[in-house]
């Protein structure tokens, strides 16, 4: 049978043969819509699927608008050489998932949305959905630990804190080197570890760094991973965590993108907290963390021990 998967245009629709979703097309938009943007690869690894078998029905779910595809991914493709190929949702496949969960579809233009996405916030999404399906696929296979994501916490919620505007918001006050600032806390993502033999969670806030973000800068109305870090150790001395999610153990994940930048990172929450270093604070490099086991991955934290997710 003759392949026709670069046949069709990658980022034009074209008429193809209409399908009836299958329970797998389902799997497949619900994970794109849980994560924004996902990569073929995190599709592969996440239903078990074969390859030319996957990339066949994704472009026919792409060209029937259940998926759609960023433009502003095409740079992948003339720089470095060609890379997996980013979907995001399709208007018709939001249709679908809301029809099928019995919810009022949402006024979203996906296809609009997804166009207007630029490089850096896909990377940045994309990165995120690189830490959590690496965590989703180091449970998947164990009994003693439960990865729980933000969408399923978020029920547990105090009723205040579920009715916000934004609930996963913390406001807070820092102080550093006599300089005071007012930080808007919003955790790239926010998870927790179940251990079913002791109804225990160990809570965690995710932040993806692409180092994109300055370490350090000359004032604290600046963004910077050092006013992060302020904010999340002033935000744990404060409560914050407990009264706004109920979360009394949670502990802030940096995943960047080199372990040479971490250790920058590690240096500024030693800035952060008056030189003690914190073991609220957890660092590791990208690279190392989404390429093996992710619970088993050595990670440093702020006092400079290495730690697992799982200690």
């Amino acid at each position: 049978m003759t392949d026709t998967l670069e046949r069709k245009p990658r980022y034009r629709r074209v008429a193809v043969a209409t399908i009836a979703p299958t329970a797998r097309d389902i799997e497949i938009m619900r994970i794109v819509h849980r994560f924004r943007f996902v990569r073929s690869t995190h599709l592969m690894s996440l239903t078990d699927a074969s390859y030319k078998p996957l990339m066949r029905r994704l472009q026919l779910l792409y060209h029937n608008h259940y998926l759609d595809r960023p433009r502003a991914q095409i740079e992948h493709y003339t720089v470095g050489g060609s890379k997996p190929m980013i979907y995001g949702l399709g208007n018709r496949g939001a249709d679908l998932l809301a029809q099928l969960d019995g919810e009022r579809r949402a006024k979203v233009d996906w296809t609009a949305k997804n166009r207007e996405s630029g490089r850096l916030f896909i990377e940045h999404t994309l990165l995120i959905a690189d830490v959590m399906i690496a965590l989703m696929l180091a449970t998947a296979s164990r009994d003693d630990v439960r990865l729980i994501d933000g969408n399923e916490l978020r029920p547990l919620f105090p009723q205040a804190t579920q009715h916000a505007r934004n609930p996963f918001l913390m406001p807070v006050r820092v102080v550093h080197r006599g300089e005071a600032a007012d930080v808007g806390l919003v955790p790239d993502r926010i998870f927790a570890l179940e251990f079913p033999q002791t109804n225990e969670r160990a809570y965690f806030f995710l932040e993806a760094d692409r180092a994109t973000m300055p370490v350090t800068r000359k004032s604290l109305e600046q963004t910077s991973v050092l006013r992060k870090l302020l904010g999340y150790h002033q935000a744990w001395r404060q409560g914050i965590p407990a009264a706004r999610f109920g979360f009394k153990n949670v502990r802030t994940l940096f995943v960047t993108s080199s372990a040479e930048r971490a250790q920058t990172m590690f240096v500024a929450n030693r800035d952060a907290t008056k030189g003690e270093g914190s073991r609220l604070f957890l660092f590791a490099d990208a690279p190392s963390f989404v390429s093996a086991d992710a619970l088993e991955c050595a990670i440093l934290n702020g006092r400079g021990e290495e730690v697992r997710l799982l200690d």
